[in-house]
Formats: structure tokens, sequence, C-alpha cells
């Protein structure tokens, strides 16, 4: 998912959001700015996979894909497309797909690669492993668009994932949380907690209580995910229904 910092503030004490991934995106449309290329590559690196997706179902060879995405990102930027935007209208992830889908109807004769892409390498994506790249679903005849939300809320609890893990890490409590995880998305019965007890040297009863917190934290971590795309509570509330829709299709 996206590179997103779990631990931003994104909602001050006068209830605005404020440093959300919309305030990158702003950034970024900034062409005299030192931190536009940072930004720009911060884009990328969060985004590419549900775009890259979305190119591919749309009948995009894995190379035409790639080039796609790399020079997706990089004319958003070259071409000011962020300058002016009004970050209260419209969530992050509707406005990328909607620019994507613009973007592919105005690239579809361009064959040179080096034309699109000007030489200009944002990220590497030849650098991702088989897994992160090939086109796999259990539903082949996934629209692109139900497919770039697929990716978009895989991504989401693959950050949130990883930020509970650094966090229990830091916290010295690595074990528990490899051992713990499975939990977070499926009930465990009295016996499962024993074992997890045992294996952990903690007291049967403990073992739920700790479950209990794993999962308000991960749920914690998912909605600072997601508040980072978006500008208000209303928002923010309706990212998460359609997130969850996305997750229990």
């Amino acid at each position: 998912m996206p590179n997103l910092d779990a631990q931003n503030e994104t909602v001050g004490t006068d209830g605005q959001f404020h440093t959300t991934h919309w305030s990158v995106v702003l950034r970024a449309g900034q062409k005299e700015s030192s931190q536009s290329a940072a930004a720009l590559e911060s884009l990328c690196r969060g985004y590419w996979q549900p775009i890259f997706y979305f190119a591919r179902r749309r009948g995009h060879s894995e190379a035409d894909a790639k080039d796609l995405t790399q020079h997706f990102f990089y004319k958003l930027l070259e071409r000011g497309d962020f300058s002016g935007l009004d970050p209260r209208k419209g969530k992050f992830r509707t406005f990328l797909l909607t620019a994507f889908t613009h973007f592919l109807a105005n690239e579809h004769d361009r064959a040179s690669a080096q034309k699109r892409g000007g030489g200009k390498c944002i990220v590497s994506l030849d650098e991702l492993s088989p897994d992160e790249i090939s086109l796999r679903d259990s539903n082949a005849e996934l629209p692109a668009a139900k497919l770039f939300d697929r990716q978009w809320a895989g991504l989401v609890v693959k950050a949130a994932l990883e930020a509970l893990k650094r966090e229990l890490m830091v916290a010295g409590k690595t074990t528990q949380f490899e051992v713990l995880k499975v939990f977070l998305a499926a009930e465990a019965t009295s016996v499962e907690y024993a074992a997890v007890a045992q294996k952990l040297g903690l007291a049967a009863a403990s073992v739920p209580v700790l479950v209990h917190r794993l999962r308000q934290r991960f749920r914690q971590l998912v909605r600072a995910q997601v508040a980072q795309t978006v500008t208000s509570p209303v928002e923010l509330d309706e990212e998460l229904r359609h997130l969850f829709e996305v997750l229990n299709q």
C-alpha cells in the first residue's frame, strides 16, 4: 500500500485534516518546490500497483503496463496536473483512477517507451518480484475498476499490518505478533488460545485480551492509512465503508 506514515497526525485539535496524503499530492503540483521529485516518487511507489493492475486488466501487456504506469506518474508532475487542485473535492483514490483512465485514452496510440518515459525512471518496476507483478485474480472477469479497488484495499491492509508489526518489534514483542496475527481476521477457540498461551508462556486468560488489543490497534492503523487519502471525517467514514465492502466481496 501507499508508503504512508501511520503515525502522522491527520486530524488536528481544530477537527481539520492536516498532514494527509493529499498534502503530498499538492506538494507534487508545485513545480518549483525542491520536494516535488520526492513527492512524486512517494506517489508512484505507493500507488503503482493498483494502477499497473488496472492497465493489465484493460488489455495491456506487462511491458506496456509498466511503461504506462511509469509515464503516468511522471506526466502528472511534468504537466502540473496537481496544480491548483482542491483536496476538498474528491478522494485521492477516485482522483487517481479517473486521471489514469483519461491518461490511457490519450496514450493509446503511443508506441515508444522512450517517448513515453522521456528517459525518466521514477521507480524501477523491473525490480519487482513475479508475485508482485503477475496478474492473478480468482475472478478473471473482474472489471478493471473493481480490480483497482481490490488492489487498493489489499495495500491498505498490508500497510497497516506492517505498521503494527513495526510497533510490536520496537516493543520487543515480535514473537507475540507473529503468533497472534492469525487472529486478526479469524476467531479462535479456547483450545487454540490455550495452545498459544503455552507457546508464549502466558496465562490462558490473557491471550483473548491481547488479541482484542491487537485487533483494536490494527483497526486504528487501517483508519490512519485511509485518513491520509481524504480530507474530512465524512470522507474517511465513506472510504472505510468502501474498503470493508471491497474486502468482503
